[in-house]
């Protein structure tokens, strides 16, 4: 069962990164907001992710808070299922 929730986590954290890309050519979406997100998520498997999450959260200091209490929803998410 631990396995089917890493893979879960490496699939959604690509698919936040996928869509804030597609989100940055998008007026309505913040594609930023979703990079940083699927970045997070991503971060607990990578040390280079971790710098780059930095480096975005830094640069874009007003995502920061959205960004925590979307990284407490999926956490809670994955501790539950």
């Amino acid at each position: 069962m631990n396995s089917f929730k890493k893979i879960g986590m490496l699939i959604i954290g690509w698919l936040f990164v996928a869509v804030g890309i597609v989100g940055l050519f998008l007026p309505f979406l913040q594609g930023i907001l979703f990079i940083i997100i699927g970045l997070s998520i991503l971060s607990s498997r990578s040390k280079l992710i971790r710098r780059l999450l930095k480096h975005l959260e830094e640069r874009y200091p007003e995502y920061h808070k959205k960004v925590e209490i979307w990284k407490e929803k999926v956490t809670r998410w994955f501790r539950t299922s």
